[in-house]
């Protein structure tokens, strides 16, 4: 007999140690796809930790051998017998993944990718759009939709904001997995360790950055995304004018006391 849902596993697990918030894709049995349900849970648990006081860092880590398989086919599938033959859920889908990864880009938080299996179309998206990414040695990624007749067009968009040109249109034209040590060297993601030490160097990195200013880690980072989307004269007019405010900001000046003095900054409260 089927638990009762009141009693079900929730899909998206949430815990929060110290500062950071480990959010784990908690369906492995469905190898963690983007379905309807875990996009929103996803999204929700976001929305959630964005006016967070206490949330420095996120990582989004996974159950199972596979990190993210893509979105629910399945799922998507059965809407083919809709009037119009699916096109208005496809759109919704599609639309909801976007606001999905946009969201991640913009969270205030840096966001820290956990893979510990395979990371495969819009999983590896997900794992594109989050700031900083650690992988497991045996961790593998694709964009395998040219092999099934389904471009991995909207996974292209943070693939290609990651890697060289030509190395995304090869894993994108080809659809063949790339390993963990050349998605390194690619740039999809930031460092290669051994499975065991999976946990700890990716919660040792999250709170590294959990541990800076709060204020600071949030300007920098949309500095940073709004900056990249600029021309190289608006970028610096741009950048410039947020390190003036950030100079004018109590954490500066605390930051540059503690540094001439030769000792650790006292942040203040955000």
């Amino acid at each position: 007999m089927a638990a009762p849902d009141s009693m079900a596993e929730p899909l998206l697990k949430q815990h929060l140690s110290g500062n950071v918030l480990r959010l784990t894709l908690a369906n492995p049995n469905s190898r963690n796809a983007l379905s309807d349900a875990m996009m929103a849970a996803l999204q929700a648990a976001l929305d959630v930790a964005r006016t967070s006081r206490e949330v420095r860092a996120i990582v989004i880590a996974a159950e199972g051998p596979v990190f993210c398989a893509g979105h629910d086919l399945k799922e998507m599938t059965a809407r083919r017998s809709e009037p119009d033959g699916g096109r208005a859920a496809f759109a919704d889908v599609m639309g909801r993944c976007a606001a999905l990864m946009t969201s991640i880009v913009r969270q205030p938080q840096p966001v820290i990718a956990e893979v510990q299996g395979i990371a495969t179309a819009a999983g590896l998206q997900l794992v594109a759009s989050c700031d900083l990414a650690v992988a497991a040695e045996g961790a593998r990624f694709c964009t395998p939709g040219v092999s099934i007749g389904l471009f991995c067009s909207t996974p292209m968009v943070a693939l290609s904001r990651n890697v060289p040109r030509k190395a995304a249109m090869e894993m994108l034209l080809t659809g063949d997995m790339i390993d963990a040590e050349t998605a390194r060297s690619w740039g999809l993601i930031n460092r290669v360790v051994p499975l065991g030490d999976l946990m700890t160097e990716t919660m040792s990195l999250a709170a590294s950055i959990a541990g800076r200013a709060g204020r600071v880690v949030r300007i920098g980072k949309e500095a940073f995304a709004r900056q990249a989307e600029m021309s190289l004269d608006e970028a610096y007019a741009h950048c410039a004018a947020v390190m003036v405010e950030n100079m004018l900001m109590a954490e500066a000046e605390a930051g540059i006391s503690a540094f001439s003095n030769k000792r650790p900054p006292n942040w203040p409260q955000p």
